[in-house]
């Protein structure tokens, strides 16, 4: 039996399509927008249309990159594409190295915990709480040492007294079996207080606060002596009397008649 040609099933399909499937971003001929908006420093930003933006690339050597698909039309910067994408890998791992991941340290301590090994834990937690991690700390009875809760107690209390600077505690110490915890959280730095502003150039006066009298300019080399102020003897004038009214010819005496 004969049969006939393989049908290609492949026809028709986007060569690129496996390749878009493996890229993070589209590049070149693998946008197939009408128009697109350029940006960067080796182009001048505004809309071009693609075929131009293509060619754009082809002339410097470089990749026409879709920055942002979903803008309209989409953004593409003209750029070298693995370069791109090492600088992108390198960024986020620095990034992801950077990251401090918040951990619970364990400290354990027994009712009959001598001082040298006190302090040898304190450091260890100190070292703990500055790296920005939580420090648990339980006290373990063991048979008949149930019966010391208060020696554990008072071991737990000196130990947040010798962690004050670093660590806070979050509660009082508590009983959960046969063990006391008590757990700490690292203190964040506290921020300075601003002082006072300074005056940004020589010959500007820092401001005063309202109701304060200005101080006195202080005297330059090149300054006379300025006199003291004469003070001049206040003049009080009085009102004068009103002058007696001369009498008029025609008025008499009182008890004078007439002739």
């Amino acid at each position: 039996m004969q049969q006939g040609p393989r049908p290609n099933f492949n026809r028709g399909r986007n060569p690129n399509f496996r390749r878009e499937q493996q890229q993070e971003h589209r590049t070149n001929r693998m946008i197939r927008v009408p128009e697109v908006r350029l940006v960067g420093d080796n182009v001048e930003p505004g809309v071009y249309r693609t075929d131009e933006a293509l060619r754009m690339a082809e002339d410097q050597a470089l990749d026409l990159v879709e920055i942002s698909p979903n803008a309209a039309p989409p953004v593409c910067r003209i750029i070298d594409y693995n370069k791109f994408l090492y600088e992108k890998k390198k960024k986020e791992k620095e990034m992801k190295a950077n990251a401090h991941k918040s951990e619970v340290k364990e400290i354990r301590f027994t009712p009959n915990t001598d001082d040298h090994d006190f302090d040898f834990k304190a450091k260890h937690a100190e070292k703990f709480l500055k790296e920005g991690n939580k420090v648990k700390t339980y006290v373990q009875f063991k048979g008949r040492a149930i019966m010391f809760k208060e020696r554990g107690e008072l071991i737990l209390l000196k130990f947040a007294e010798r962690l004050a600077e670093v660590g806070a505690l979050e509660g009082m110490p508590l009983m959960e079996g046969k063990r006391m915890i008590a757990i700490f959280a690292p203190k964040s730095a506290k921020k300075k207080p601003a002082g006072p502003k300074e005056p940004k150039e020589v010959g500007e006066r820092p401001e005063r606060p309202e109701g304060q009298a200005p101080a006195p300019r202080p005297q330059q080399s090149g300054d006379q002596p300025q006199a003291a102020p004469v003070r001049r003897p206040i003049e009080i004038k009085y009102a004068k009397p009103p002058a007696p009214k001369a009498p008029a010819a025609d008025d008499k005496p009182a008890g004078e008649g007439n002739n």
